[in-house]
């Protein structure tokens, strides 16, 4: 008779790291002032505080010097598109939203609230988040799915005087535009000259895809769960269809892998897998940004057997697509200068002074920069700001 197995005690979720780290949440409210004695506290609170409130009650444009929305961020979800993880609801993307926090604070001193939102309708999403910009200098959202979230930033930046910013939409196109201008330097291709195409039709995969357009790319083949996307496809949402306007002029049709034949860049963003015979039919200087996580379309060691640079989005791989890179020094930069929106033009230089972090130093394997390049924030907050100033954005 076979022994019985000897019962086991449920792992402890202590027994992962990852749960200590998060116990208590990541973040916590300091207070910038002392308050001491009973001097400190009538001046912090009543009552030398209603003399702040009846000037910013004269002159609403005081609360920026004043109180702390000049300087502060709301991370906004409703929990439907998280990390990968798809809807798991506003209470489990809250870590998420914590780290969001934690990043702005760490690479650029932004200070950010993370809001959750217990509602999922486009309507409800969009004044919830006007009842609370008030309290803000800007508004990044996060983790919110496609296509809603098109939508719902485009009526909040319409609605709002301060920076509105979908992360997962612009802050992945401009690093994708920064290492790809640096990936087509390195292989001695002009932007200009070079045929990608896109895998994912999601928030990233459009953004990518704009952005790409507006920095002169010579054509963009872009695909979704049923193929490319071209002018006249039936089934097509109107964000599609928009796309399908600007993208595809060489009007192809069918799969992806078709549309590999000859390209010169692959930028996967659909969590998707591309076999190694397709990255094989692509050009000799092909170019190969597979960046879904926590799995590549391919493997960048497969990729590297034909391509001549990989990227991916994960940190144990050379050429890391982070939007770390990027939403820290954008929204410092905004801050700054309370520009009372965040341009196409802001984008742009923004990855352009990601690109030009690198340098001489370009390799196959350096291409964009390391978020923990001192140099990133810095340089991205001084392109935005005066990008801003440039395009009279700026209040300041």
């Amino acid at each position: 008779m076979a022994a019985e197995p000897i019962p086991t005690e449920p792992l402890s979720l202590d027994d992962d790291p990852a749960f200590p780290l998060h116990r208590g949440g990541k973040l916590e409210m300091r207070s910038t002032i002392p308050v001491r004695n009973k001097d400190d506290l009538s001046l912090a609170y009543t009552p030398g505080v209603a003399r702040v409130c009846t000037a910013i009650a004269d002159n609403p444009e005081l609360a920026y010097e004043y109180t702390w929305t000049s300087k502060v961020v709301a991370v906004v979800t409703d929990g439907t598109a998280v990390l990968g993880l798809g809807d798991i609801g506003p209470a489990a993307s809250m870590p998420v939203m914590e780290g969001k926090s934690l990043l702005f604070k760490e690479f650029a001193d932004v200070d950010s609230v993370p809001i959750a939102l217990n509602c999922t309708g486009v309507d409800e999403i969009v004044d919830t988040v006007i009842r609370l910009a008030p309290s803000f200098g800007g508004i990044n959202l996060e983790d919110i799915s496609a296509p809603r979230c098109f939508e719902i930033e485009d009526r909040l930046r319409e609605a709002l005087d301060i920076p509105v910013f979908h992360d997962d939409q612009h802050g992945t196109a401009i690093v994708a535009l920064a290492a790809l201008k640096n990936a087509a330097r390195f292989v001695g291709k002009p932007l200009s000259e070079l045929r990608a195409v896109v895998a994912g039709a999601g928030a990233s995969g459009i953004a990518v895809s704009t952005i790409l357009i507006e920095a002169g790319i010579g054509d963009i083949a872009l695909s979704d769960s049923k193929g490319l996307i071209h002018e006249g496809r039936d089934g097509l949402n109107p964000v599609k269809q928009r796309i399908a306007a600007i993208t595809n002029r060489s009007h192809l049709k069918g799969s992806t892998e078709e549309a590999l034949r000859g390209a010169d860049v692959f930028i996967g963003l659909s969590g998707s897998t591309v076999h190694e015979s397709c990255v094989a039919t692509m050009s000799d200087s092909a170019i190969v940004f597979a960046l879904s996580n926590p799995t590549p379309e391919v493997h960048p060691d497969v990729a590297r057997r034909h391509a001549k640079v990989v990227a991916t989005g994960r940190s144990d791989f050379p050429n890391q697509i982070n939007n770390v890179l990027a939403f820290p020094g954008i929204f410092r930069g905004a801050l700054d200068v309370r520009a009372h929106s965040i341009t196409e033009g802001m984008k742009l230089a923004a990855a352009n002074a990601l690109a030009g972090i690198v340098g001489d130093d370009l390799t196959a394997d350096y291409i964009i920069p390391n978020p923990f390049d001192d140099r990133v924030a810095p340089a991205v907050t001084a392109a935005v700001a005066a990008q801003a100033r440039a395009e009279g954005v700026n209040r300041v």
